[in-house]
């Protein structure tokens, strides 16, 4: 597995072309470079730490042309939270495997998530909030992309 810091969101493809290691089908996985987002970026990241991933696979789908599957494990640390976001055109499932994790997609309310639920993001959704609940305890979550083949994973909002 290749654990990577991940400056700015859940489920940030930033830093993975290394990913390619964990790769079947031999394709890279594209790098985003994280963009500060929030209305101090320097602040929020000297006081809140940042999620790792570790991707798992990545595999073109043979009976969807143009389509990929890519399935990593992110790890928020106790009292992180991962800088605004979208996935682009993926269709995202995550499923909390440990801990407790606060989402928001778009203007929808706060779903608090324990270990054992899952939540998809239609593709396009806009993920405004993803944090670790607990100011003590790791939360960790599988999390799928089904993707573009080549296409961004995450892409962070642009700073204000």
């Amino acid at each position: 597995m290749i654990g990577m810091r991940i400056a700015g969101g859940l489920l940030v493809a930033a830093t993975l072309a290394a990913a390619t290691a964990c790769s079947t089908s031999g394709q890279a996985v594209h790098a985003v470079r994280p963009t500060p987002a929030a209305a101090s970026p320097a602040a929020m990241a000297s006081t809140r730490p940042a999620e790792t991933l570790e991707p798992l696979l990545q595999q073109a789908l043979p009976n969807v042309k143009g389509k990929t599957f890519t399935s990593a494990i992110v790890d928020f640390p106790p009292n992180a939270r991962a800088m605004p976001h979208r996935h682009g055109q993926a269709f995202v499932y995550a499923y909390v495997l440990e801990g407790t994790v606060r989402s928001r997609l778009g203007d929808k309310p706060v779903h608090t998530y324990h270990q054992g639920e899952n939540w998809v993001e239609e593709p396009g959704a806009h993920h405004v909030l993803t944090e670790n609940a607990s100011q003590t305890r790791r939360a960790r979550l599988l999390v799928v992309f089904v993707a573009d083949t080549g296409a961004r994973l995450k892409v962070d909002d642009p700073a204000s």
